[in-house]
């Protein structure tokens, strides 16, 4: 027993000089040495004893100390760096709560309304005539989000420390990238096929607001390949669905539903992010997007499927790429470009595009091309063909005239 008192001793010693971490190891040591011990008590015959408890205390303390010295090293890799800096995010500031946010923002929320939206929304509405928290606002206006993000400038909390750990022992990412995503705004334009894995990977993932705009319901031939739904969500709003599912996977995610499509008037309302994410199913749809976010000068991430075949790019003309209606000018023939209803589609294909749109995001927001650490997809086209389980990346560039971006992006390979 007093060799036992020793040891012990010995490594409260060692921990004080060497930190958690190390009277951990010294510890589970011990409990390894203490267990070889009893075992090696019990096949001689020998009974145990209530003195032996000293074995499994110790093993708990070194699973506390364990944890309690990888939870610090966390801490301190996700603690913000004395001059860091660059990058495209901002962070900015959380507006008074009495005061509107002066760039559309106010407590996780989207504020931000075109302006025949603001014409259209009731000045003043009495609690009594509010709409119950199940159901989603009208197409005039937008939704409350169904959960309050994280103050962006404030450290990471326990929880999101725990959440996120695997992005933070990413040499690539770190905790300095998680915060950035944390810091990040993003419109997710459609909640179908593509933007179930969208959504449910960057909530996942930390991005602390999300908006997700759609102006259909589910249907029971949805949840074929639309993976954020369940049977139950059958006839609801897909946006009102979708934001409970996110609520539900990562309570420190704000999500604004919108629940109308993005028109090209919107460029206020798209400015507003970081980052639009097209998940749509029609060219008009997609062609509105796009002029949206060459007004705004905010990058479009897009993705498209039909039948075994997918395709990712992102069109930022901005910063030196094309947009999109550089390689698509005009509208596909009729018959030549048929809906995912009229061709079909395999269920797994938008889970495989919509994880490549999340990943490429993921990158993008954490400033890991413009690092160095990797390569975006600006100026280049993603292309899969997934029944022959092929993928293809080519260049594309700007097209000289562009009506909607003027043409005025840089060669690719940027």
């Amino acid at each position: 027993m007093v060799w036992t008192v020793v040891l012990i001793l010995a490594a409260l010693a060692v921990g004080w000089r060497f930190g958690a971490g190390v009277l951990s190891a010294v510890l589970a040591a011990i409990w390894v040495a203490g267990l070889a011990g009893l075992w090696h008590r019990h096949a001689g015959g020998r009974p145990f004893m209530p003195s032996d408890l000293w074995v499994p205390a110790v093993g708990v303390a070194a699973l506390v100390l364990g944890y309690t010295a990888a939870l610090g090293r966390l801490r301190r890799r996700s603690a913000p760096l004395a001059g860091e800096g660059g990058g495209t995010l901002v962070p900015r500031a959380m507006p008074a709560p009495a005061e509107p946010a002066a760039d559309g923002w106010e407590e996780g929320r989207c504020t931000l309304l075109t302006q025949p939206e603001r014409e259209a929304a009731p000045a003043a509405a009495p609690p009594a005539a509010a709409p119950p928290a199940a159901v989603v606002a009208p197409a005039t206006s937008a939704a409350t989000p169904t959960a309050t993000p994280a103050d962006p400038d404030s450290p990471l909390s326990d929880d999101e420390l725990d959440r996120y750990a695997r992005h933070i022992v990413l040499r690539e990412l770190g905790g300095r990238g998680q915060r950035r995503l944390r810091q990040a705004r993003v419109l997710v334009a459609g909640a179908g096929a593509l933007g179930s894995p969208v959504l449910l990977y960057l909530a996942a993932a930390g991005v602390g607001r999300i908006t997700v705009a759609d102006d259909d319901t589910v249907g029971l031939s949805n949840l074929q390949r639309q993976v954020i739904f369940a049977t139950a969500d059958v006839g609801r709003p897909k946006v009102e669905a979708a934001a409970e599912a996110l609520a539900r996977l990562n309570p420190h995610v704000g999500v604004t539903p919108l629940f109308r499509r993005i028109s090209e008037d919107d460029a206020a309302l798209v400015g507003a992010h970081d980052l639009v994410i097209d998940g749509t199913d029609s060219f008009a749809s997609r062609r509105a997007i796009n002029a949206a976010c060459v007004a705004a000068g905010v990058p479009l991430l897009a993705g498209s499927i039909a039948q075994w075949e997918g395709q990712v790019a992102l069109y930022d003309p901005a910063r030196g790429g094309p947009c999109l209606s550089c390689l698509f000018p005009q509208p596909p023939a009729p018959g030549l470009a048929l809906s995912c209803a009229e061709s079909g589609v395999v269920g797994a294909l938008p889970g495989v595009i919509g994880s490549m749109l999340a990943l490429e995001a993921i990158k993008q927001l954490a400033g890991i091309p413009d690092s160095g650490a990797g390569a975006g997809l600006r100026g280049q086209m993603l292309i899969l063909d997934g029944l022959w389980g092929e993928t293809r990346r080519i260049a594309v560039s700007a097209r000289p005239g562009c009506e909607i971006c003027g043409g005025g992006g840089a060669q690719p390979g940027g």
